[in-house]
């Protein structure tokens, strides 16, 4: 087949926020750079489909500094965040937030001209910038997407399945996949390599972000050498939208609005029962999302759950004027459904979210291969056990910089030379030969199991073993039913197709989310505490000196290998991991 053959200084996998930012801060230091996303560029990660806020300390709402933003991230981590990682964030914080602001991205602002900024829980101040109404995310997309579209040094390619990072003498030296409408084999050369491509939430029978979630970047970086750090933390956003069926609204819309009308939790009962839990005080919302969660799920264990296993939000002591003026038009599409908020409660209950663990980086965004970068919800570092709300398009927004900035800035070191394109070209014939045998295996081993009811399967293991709350007998057969999947998987044929090769790339997808899963479960099962979004119902208590945990994948056995390690910082003062095999 015609390969498309290419070569530029800066590749990028991944078109989310995170991703664009950072073609963008590499283009600004004049590199050249080719973005790629499975996607439509700046339309496929989860950035469009953010409604809600940015925590950044601008301090035009109350005093606040970035060493404040600090310890409160720090704090809310739970003890498992890096505070390097932390400290890179929060102090570019406001610099991002006015360079978005610069490409288009029109936040809120008072009527005194200052940027409206928001109090949101495990934030000590009122710091969460926000484009009204549920359009945070879409905006500072749609302003990302302006600020490279006419760049000549950005070279946009979308509809891309990346497949394979390249490492050649032990450094990234460009990817290999193929185009999706055509079929055709792609080989990049680059200098350097960003994988950006977002979490992994759609391993979940429930969760809240775009289907295309898949894992795909966990597997590309672990694949090439890359460290993972504290898999089994996924957060679970504690009020995503249960009951009844509503079309046309993004599960997790309540928040904000809590936010604005302090709209009430209650249990099945028709009681409140945050106070139980965390103390919090009725009509304020001061309780982070683990404790939310936690609190929920304790509700319906003790019977006192909505009919449809979840808590109902209540906004009925609202005056109907403020319901309006708070909800804009949403109000009328509740409405044309039957849902009318000044007499009917919703049922919520927690949802997948966010990622919280990821590929290790340092503050640079480098992994420990040489070459290969990350950025955005698919690293650790920030989050730590718990995300506070409003930190992930700044984590997004600014590691995106950060690595946009070191990838150009090691130019000089790492340009894309004959012997990387060589290297590539090697590769991308190798990685074709798998790829046919893993699309199409030999007719005795043929299977036509749908690729839809496979995913669905992993999905509902997933969350029963390995969801919110967890125990040792739920991992251990989460485990056991996972690897199971594997043969199942190979087994599936798929036929060859003509143009859009949709099939091939949800096959990959299935095989992305296979070995999350594993490693998330795998991570699971060694936490043996509670720590924030980990609950252990069989290890409820929280351990005094907070522990990592490290996946790499096994050379000898392509396997996972888990390492339990000191947190960042105590590493470099002589701790000794120990091994899990």
């Amino acid at each position: 087949m015609n390969t498309l053959q290419l070569q530029t200084d800066v590749l990028i996998v991944g078109a989310g926020a995170a991703g664009m930012m950072a073609a963008r801060a590499a283009a600004d230091e004049g590199a050249d750079v080719i973005l790629t996303d499975k996607s439509l560029i700046g339309r496929g990660g989860a950035t469009i489909l953010a409604q809600m806020t940015v925590a950044v300390a601008l301090g035009e709402a109350e005093e606040d500094s970035p060493d404040v933003h600090f310890e409160d991230t720090m704090k809310g981590s739970r003890g498992l965040a890096d505070p390097r990682i932390v400290r890179a964030i929060v102090d570019r914080g406001p610099e991002v937030i006015l360079e978005a602001e610069s490409y288009g991205v029109r936040w809120a602002k008072t009527a005194d001209g200052r940027r409206s900024q928001a109090f949101a829980p495990g934030h000590s101040r009122a710091r969460c910038v926000y484009v009204d109404i549920l359009n945070t995310g879409g905006a500072t997309a749609n302003g990302l997407k302006k600020a490279i579209w006419k760049d000549t040094r950005i070279r946009r390619l979308k509809n891309i399945m990346i497949t394979k990072i390249v490492v050649e003498d032990g450094r990234a030296v460009g990817a290999v996949g193929f185009e999706m409408e055509e079929l055709r084999p792609v080989a990049i050369a680059a200098g350097t390599v960003i994988v950006a491509t977002g979490g992994l939430t759609e391993v979940y029978e429930r969760n809240s972000a775009s289907t295309n979630m898949t894992g795909d970047g966990y597997m590309l970086a672990a694949e090439a050498g890359a460290e993972l750090r504290d898999m089994e933390m996924v957060q679970f956003f504690p009020i995503a939208h249960l009951f009844p069926p509503l079309v046309g609204i993004d599960p997790i819309m309540w928040d904000p609005f809590r936010y604005k009308l302090g709209g009430r939790l209650l249990n099945g009962e028709g009681e409140e029962f945050m106070h139980r839990y965390n103390g919090e005080v009725a009509g304020k919302y001061t309780a982070a999302r683990d404790q939310t969660t936690l609190a929920i799920f304790r509700e319906v264990e003790a019977g006192r759950g909505t009919p449809h296993g979840g808590a109902y939000l209540d906004f009925r002591m609202v005056p109907e004027e403020k319901l309006k003026e708070a909800f804009g038009p949403v109000i009328g599409i509740l409405a044309n459904q039957g849902l009318d908020l000044t007499r009917d409660m919703v049922e919520v209950a927690p949802m997948a979210h966010f990622m919280l663990g990821g590929v290790r980086v340092d503050e640079r965004m480098r992994t420990r291969v040489p070459g290969l970068l990350a950025a955005g919800e698919l690293i650790y570092g920030m989050h730590g056990a718990n995300r506070l709300s409003g930190n992930a398009i700044t984590e997004a927004l600014v590691t995106g910089r950060i690595a946009g900035e070191t990838a150009a800035r090691a130019k000089a070191d790492g340009s894309a030379s004959a012997e990387a394109e060589a290297a590539v070209l090697r590769s991308l014939e190798a990685e074709w030969k798998r790829l046919e045998a893993f699309w199409h295996p030999a007719p005795t081993e043929r299977d036509t199991a749908s690729l839809l009811t496979f995913k669905r399967k992993l999905q509902r293991i997933m969350w029963k073993g390995a969801g919110p709350l967890r125990t040792e007998e739920s991992l251990k057969a989460a485990l056991a039913d996972v690897r199971a999947l594997y043969g199942e998987l190979d087994a599936i044929a798929l036929a060859k197709p003509g143009r859009y090769a949709l099939p091939l790339v949800e096959k990959l997808e299935a095989a992305n989310m296979l070995r999350v899963g594993e490693a998330i479960v795998l991570s699971a099962i060694e936490r043996r505490e509670t720590r924030g979004a980990h609950v252990r119902l069989d290890y409820e208590e929280t351990l005094e000196t907070p522990q990592g945990s490290s996946l790499s994948l096994d050379g000898d056995n392509g396997g996972w290998k888990r390492t339990t390690t000191a947190l960042p910082g105590a590493e470099e003062e002589g701790g000794k991991p120990h091994v899990h095999r």
